[in-house]
């Protein structure tokens, strides 16, 4: 029977690997297209291209993520200087796998290598992974650093609190600050969390409150400095380390004073999440208490109602498994799963609390999710076969492959959908070119590629009501909000429109006209329009339009 038994795990590990390799490939195939998500056309590879033709890293005010930290798009710039925008795809995945990497070595001395190859094929197939991993954004840079440090805090406290690890620790937390904002919630808690498990766990002399605290200051010390580049860049363009969080507490407002200020402070403050989803989204009370719920079950990408992204409902039920009968778990395994789950819980706390909740901004918390499934998955063999008095193998066993395979296969009906959606093989057989490509997904890029071949290279073209996506644009551009509400809504005349304009450069007009009428009929009663009709038809001229996207060139009119 153990012959059989050792057989059988091998035939499963076996199973597993090529399951690992199956879905690596695929998300590599679904990765050979060119780039057409939102944010990597607008943030994650237009700023690289930006700081490629300047030559360098500059300020760039019209954007404001533009001072968001950056580490990921630093290494986005190597491919793009060569020319390649499909690369910073896989730079991104690579992330991922190092993610699975840390789950493997993690579970692997925990529960034995068949349950962590099981950990790392569920973490990449969840929904939200795979799209993030063919997709050039910055999450799982995230992702990776943030669990690279929590769990070197769990070896921190196994060996015995040694500075080192807990120097790495703090390393990998300040190198998932320097990639995005989110990470400041993991510095929180990890700061917090670092000398209340030395007051709790240390078995040397008892830990006074100075060492303590000592390290961890330590461990927000040396996170701070990592991030210290992206800070001091901020302070030196903005006076504010955190640009554009916290601009009111940095940069407050110098007309405003004492209490007042604080009054219409607080009265342009963005909604509490209640607010938002109640007004936006008409939802009632019961439906808002159920979110944390709800984004297991109704994550839809695209849709900013069901958190732009989709989860798997086994990450939230399996993990409550994880906690069964937790005393008779060896100890430093409990206080591992419960380090685990107060990181994941208080995580997802502070993001639940955000108007605009999506899937990507608690994707931290995924691969705690994972182990804590995995476990779950383990207590299902042993309690079934325990309370059963089924031999390990047979019960126990088949149900936790039941629950596993129905995850799984959750995850891969996600997965055949991209296949749908993506559709790669016509662009990689060649039976598709890369502007048909992208003209299918990125309705503006005819447009675009108009401006490109036709437009001066002095031209200077504002956007309005593009979504700022102007990483295809090889004219220099603005983003036309700004423009909209200091030149447009307080022109008295057609001129003063035109001299606005000109004033700060704009040469070209590149207009999305659903959206622009539709916000003309929302500022500017009828009687109010009259300077808006005498600009365009005196001061500019259509060059193009196609899919209900206008160019026009500014013309001062002949006498």
């Amino acid at each position: 029977m153990k012959a059989l038994g050792k057989f059988s795990e091998t035939y499963v590990r076996y199973l597993l690997v090529f399951g690992l390799i199956v879905l690596v490939v695929s998300i590599i195939v679904l990765s050979l297209v060119p780039p057409v998500s939102k944010d990597a056309l607008v943030h994650h590879l237009a700023v690289p291209k930006l700081y490629l033709e300047h030559g360098g890293i500059y300020e760039i005010p019209f954007m404001r993520f533009s001072y968001y930290p950056m580490n990921l798009e630093l290494l986005y710039l190597i491919p793009l200087y060569f020319g390649n925008d499909i690369i910073p795809k896989f730079i991104h995945f690579s992330f991922a796998l190092l993610t699975g990497l840390l789950l493997f070595r993690y579970l692997k001395r925990r529960l034995g290598s068949s349950y962590a190859l099981f950990g790392v094929i569920l973490f990449l197939s969840v929904p939200i992974i795979v799209k993030l991993s063919i997709t050039v954004y910055v999450d799982l840079g995230l992702i990776f650093f943030s669990t690279a440090s929590l769990l070197l805090i769990l070896e921190w406290v196994e060996s015995g609190f040694r500075w080192r690890l807990l120097g790495f620790s703090a390393l990998m937390c300040g190198l998932g600050l320097g990639t995005k904002y989110n990470g400041l919630v993991t510095l929180f808690l990890l700061t917090l969390f670092v000398p209340f498990l030395y007051s709790r766990y240390y078995r040397g002399k008892r830990a006074g409150i100075l060492g303590c605290v000592g390290r961890g200051v330590f461990f927000l010390l040396i996170a701070l400095a990592v991030f210290s580049p992206w800070m001091l860049r901020n302070y030196h363009c903005k006076h504010n380390p955190l640009y554009p969080l916290y601009d009111r507490v940095f940069n407050p407002p110098k007309t405003l004073q004492g209490k007042h200020s604080l009054q219409k402070a607080g009265a342009s403050s963005p909604p509490s999440l209640f607010t938002y989803r109640r007004v936006i989204y008409h939802e009632k009370w019961w439906e808002i208490a159920l979110l944390p719920i709800r984004i297991f079950f109704q994550g839809k990408d695209g849709d900013p109602r069901y958190f732009d992204g989709k989860l798997n409902p086994f990450l939230f039920l399996l993990p409550f498994l994880a906690f069964y009968k937790l005393k008779e778990d060896p100890e430093d395994l409990r206080v591992e799963k419960k380090v685990i789950v107060a990181y994941a819980t208080l995580f997802f706390a502070f993001a639940f609390f955000s108007a605009g909740l999506r899937i990507r901004y608690i994707s931290p918390i995924i691969p705690a999710l994972v182990i804590l499934s995995v476990m779950g998955i383990k207590k299902i063999a042993e309690r079934v076969n325990a309370s059963g008095g089924h031999s390990p193998g047979t019960l126990g066993v088949s149900i936790a492959v039941l629950v596993s395979v129905s995850a799984l296969a959750y995850n891969g009906r996600y997965i055949a959908g991209q296949f749908r959606y993506v559709n790669p093989f016509p662009y990689i057989r060649g039976y598709v070119t890369r502007d048909q490509y992208i003209s299918r997904y990125r309705p503006e890029y005819p447009a675009v590629e108009y401006i490109n071949k036709c437009l001066p290279q002095d031209a200077k073209v504002l956007f309005i009501f593009l979504g700022n996506r102007g990483y295809y644009c090889k004219r220099q551009y603005l983003y036309g909000g700004d423009a909209l509400y200091r030149v447009f809504l307080k022109a008295r005349s057609g001129e003063e429109i035109y001299l606005g304009l000109r004033k700060i450069g704009v040469t070209h007009l590149f207009i999305y006209d659903f959206l622009f009428e539709r916000w003309i009929h929302d500022n500017f009663p009828e009687k109010n329009r009259e300077p808006l009709r005498e600009f365009f038809q005196r001061y500019t001229k259509r060059l193009y339009y196609k899919n209900g996207f206008s160019i026009l060139s500014l013309k001062y009119p002949a006498c």
